[in-house]
């Protein structure tokens, strides 16, 4: 029977995709992604179909691929981090839930972007989109409102864009109503990919430029700190 596998591929790196990511892949007939990421999976697709589309072309993938699934072949739609997350699993599964989708998982921004910053996101940890194109910007800041109340440690996704260059900063005057000044934050760029670079900071020195869309903005809770430049957050074990 052919298959339709939604697949994570994480930060885009290969020793950071799963063995399951790297299998579905090479399974598959057909391969949709966005232009870009099939850089990403070039080891792994010569002599495949490649069919590809452009920013904001996420619907358009999805059908494709369910309309290559729906000629019987196996197919492999792509998505950077995890395909459950902000990726394209949800978006298939809307469209026609009845055909065989496997979702395979792969490594999110915001727990790539802690891997490289020390140990961020040992407690309870809310990850939130800054991206108002599908959701509306008041609810956005209402989650951030309620996450930084509720002392959760807070991943931001997609932070800045050229047309969103207020958004941090509005997200992070209300996380500044419930946090210390001192509260650590750290932004990662291109986490484990190519050009990665990183700030480790405090809610009173943020360096708003840093950021793009390819950025992961990670606040601290109450009782996360800055040790020998690594961003904590304790668990609550006794030592």
């Amino acid at each position: 029977m052919n298959k339709l596998y939604v697949v994570g591929i994480g930060p885009g790196s290969k020793e950071n995709m799963t063995f399951k990511a790297v299998d579905a892949i090479k399974e598959a007939d057909t391969i949709v992604a966005y232009t870009k990421y099939l850089a990403y999976v070039e080891d792994f697709i010569n002599g495949k179909e490649i069919i590809k589309t452009g920013m904001t072309g996420e619907k358009e993938r999805c059908q494709l691929a369910i309309d290559e699934y729906n000629k019987g072949k196996t197919v492999a739609i792509i998505s950077t981090g995890d395909s459950g997350l902000y990726g394209m699993a949800g978006l298939v599964y809307e469209i026609d839930p009845s055909i065989n989708i496997e979702v395979v998982p792969g490594v999110s921004a915001a727990f790539s972007s802690a891997s490289v910053v020390g140990a961020p996101l040992m407690h309870d940890t809310a990850l939130i989109s800054l991206s108002d194109l599908l959701t509306d910007w008041d609810l956005i800041l209402k989650r951030v409102r309620n996450c930084a109340d509720a002392d959760m440690v807070i991943a931001l996704y997609n932070p800045k864009s050229k047309k969103r260059v207020d958004h941090l900063k509005e997200a992070l005057d209300i996380i500044r109503e419930y946090r210390d000044a001192q509260a650590p934050i750290a932004m990662v760029k291109n986490a484990l990919r190519e050009g990665m670079d990183y700030r480790i900071s405090t809610l009173d020195d943020v360096d708003y430029d840093f950021c793009d869309m390819n950025t992961t903005v990670i606040i601290g809770n109450s009782q996360s700190y800055i040790k020998n430049g690594k961003f904590i957050t304790p668990r609550g074990y006794k030592l």
